[in-house]
């Protein structure tokens, strides 16, 4: 787990661009505060911050390997992990005679490649982002895991490509940001910006599931995963039995695999089901497992008691970290800033602070994200099941209610129900995440287009599910929306931002394997969400979190705005000079209905503000963190 720099140039390597690279390499020295190394020849330069997990006395980047003819042909930077290492390697030197000079899991990428070809990428079991530079044919290959765990920007430059863990090092070659207008009318609908885009018009994503390669100033992109759910049948309750059984094994041995490091490994561990089977299965690898949870001293914001309880049922050591008001607005901005394209997910507050306090015990934490994209664990996924009566009448009736929905009030009970079952699943599914409706922007935005819409986004996905079940492609959406434009963002920024590395065992090819053949009636069941994974943990997660509604680390922005926080809010709102894109008056009018308790708006407040700031930090730099120098042990 590191952050890096690939600067590939189309000419000669200017003095200046090694300079940079350098520079930028110091806009995220969080990501690895153990050591600092930069390379470069006469067209490269590669520059590394590492945070040392495996190998730690070796395996330093940027990695240098060859052939035992050419030890030097091929350099490589690489952020994340390889949790298969150790077979690759084995199989590696026995099949292809391959040598390796450290015991590190980066060689097992750069030798594989060398043998097989960017096809090797596909035995590559974990989270990762790389760039190798093949010196001898002059050609860049890199690659990014295929659920998005790991970040990957780049920007086209006047004399190269540049390629990067963080939008903010990139800066240093491509200059201030700037707001890429049509991605800001996502945002606000979204609560993130889609991939490939940036909020930053100068940068772009490297998508999940994708690699390249760069020859002679030519940069192609290939997509190497495609995420295939097809149903398997269970008939009966010996095949029910054996695929409880593949889940909790598959399950198992991610976690297993999950646990090779050199250093310490803990968890998080709130209130729900996913982390609490994570913990659970961690503790048979490590008995003094440590585990940490976060949460808020208001009323129905905290499951720090159920995780207390999970906790002593399954024999950890268990720490939990209480957020202030006061600490939440003081320290979003440098949250903001680690954060590099806005994320508007309040949730981001709590998982800083529990990274932070976690750092202070560990340098590894497993974490329960990616359960509910493939085991079907969102409440929202009931939709289609109860929303079928509305669906199958006839179409001139669905015009007829539509028009009922919208003239019931806002807020009334049912008039959202009218307004999404008189619609088809690709007009009303746009992932988990929905704040503003397109219809809402008019008047916030200086100037909205209504060309653009979230079917720019969603339409290429739903296309490729075609006949595939309801639940099936809305899990798709949310794979290539929601989980790496959100979840996946905010566990690595805030994590890495207190250079800690976080692992998610559920994000696993082998996971997938299994979970994307499990039929829709082993997903939705008695009532219940991930019926499948949840009758598999029987028999590992305390029973009182198995059936338990999923919560998270949830945050109080809904009680804080209409409190203490709403000065604070304000002074931003009429602060921030964002004028040019967001109209003020509009956004205080938000803020003082929902402090009067007209409505809630906390969301939508909540992810201006985050826009705001953003565009304070990186555009006008009218607000500037004080960003702590990051200063940790090697070895913990």
């Amino acid at each position: 787990m590191c952050g890096y720099m690939s600067f590939i140039s189309t000419e000669s390597l200017r003095d200046e661009r090694v300079d940079q690279v350098r520079e930028g390499m110091k806009q995220c020295r969080h990501r690895g505060p153990d050591d600092t190394n930069i390379w470069h020849d006469e067209h490269t330069c590669f520059g590394f911050n590492r945070l040392s997990i495996i190998d730690i006395d070796n395996s330093g980047q940027p990695l240098k390997w060859g052939p035992p003819e050419t030890p030097d042909r091929y350099w490589m930077v690489f952020n994340g992990e390889v949790y298969n290492y150790l077979e690759l390697r084995e199989r590696l030197a026995a099949e292809d005679g391959a040598v390796f000079y450290t015991e590190g899991d980066g060689e097992s990428i750069v030798a594989g490649y060398h043998y097989h070809g960017a096809e090797w990428v596909n035995e590559l079991r974990g989270m990762f982002s790389f760039v190798i530079w093949d010196s001898q044919e002059d050609v860049a290959f890199g690659a990014r895991d295929p659920f998005g765990i790991k970040p990957m920007y780049m920007a086209k430059v006047d004399d190269g490509y540049v390629f990067g863990s963080e939008a903010k090092s990139l800066r240093a070659l491509t200059g201030t940001a700037q707001v890429n207008v049509p991605e800001l009318q996502h945002y606000l609908v979204l609560q993130y910006v889609p991939e490939p885009a940036s909020m930053d018009q100068d940068l772009s994503k490297i998508e999940s599931g994708c690699s390249f390669t760069l020859t002679n100033g030519e940069l192609t992109q290939t997509r190497y995963f495609h995420p295939d759910f097809q149903s398997i049948p269970v008939n009966n309750t010996r095949e029910q039995r054996d695929l409880y059984d593949r889940i909790l094994e598959v399950l198992d041995d991610s976690v297993a695999k999950h646990m090779r490091a050199d250093v310490t490994v803990g968890a998080f561990l709130s209130g729900g089901i996913d982390s609490t089977a994570i913990a659970a299965l961690a503790k048979r690898y490590n008995p003094d497992l440590l585990t940490f949870t976060t949460g808020f001293k208001v009323d129905g914001y905290s499951e720090v008691d159920v995780a207390d309880e999970s906790a002593r049922a399954i024999g950890v050591e268990h720490i939990t970290r209480w957020v202030t008001e006061e600490e939440m607005t003081k320290t979003l901005p440098l949250i903001v800033w680690y954060l590099d394209d806005p994320v508007a997910d309040p949730a981001l507050v709590p998982l800083y602070f529990v990274a932070n306090e976690a750092r202070k015990r560990v340098k590894v934490v497993l974490s329960g994200e990616g359960a509910d994209e493939l085991f079907g664990g969102y409440t929202i996924y009931h939709e289609p099941l109860s929303l079928r009566p509305l669906e199958r009448l006839p179409h001139l009736l669905h015009r007829g209610l539509a028009a009922v929905g919208r003239a019931l009030p806002d807020g009334m009970r049912g008039k959202d129900m009218l307004r999404r079952g008189t619609l088809d699943m690709e007009d009303r599914y746009y992932g988990n995440a929905r704040i503003f409706r397109e219809e809402q922007l008019p008047g916030l935005l200086r100037t909205y287009d209504p060309n653009i819409s979230f079917h720019d986004v969603t339409d290429p996905i739903y296309a490729q599910s075609k006949g595939w079940d309801p639940v099936q492609r809305m899990q798709d959406i949310d794979l290539f929306t929601w989980l790496r434009g959100d979840i996946l963002v905010k566990a690595d920024k805030m994590t890495m931002a207190n250079s800690l590395e976080l692992r998610v065992p559920f994000l696993d090819k082998e996971v997938f394997e299994v979970a994307r053949h499990i039929p829709l009636s082993e997903k939705l069941a008695d009532g219940t969400t991930k019926y499948a994974l949840r009758k598999a943990l029987e028999r590992v997660v305390p029973p009182h979190v198995l059936h338990r509604r999923k919560l998270g680390f949830p945050v109080p922005t809904r009680v804080y705005l209409r409190g203490d926080s709403y000065d604070w809010a304000r002074d931003i709102i009429l602060n921030s000079p964002t004028d040019e894109y967001i109209n003020p008056q509009a956004v205080m009018k938000l803020l003082d209905e929902h402090r009067d308790g007209v409505a809630d708006h906390s969301r939508q407040i909540w992810t201006v503000l985050v826009f705001m700031l953003w565009f304070d930090i990186f555009v006008a730099g009218t607000v500037t963190p004080e960003v702590p120098h990051p200063q940790y042990p090697v070895r913990l």
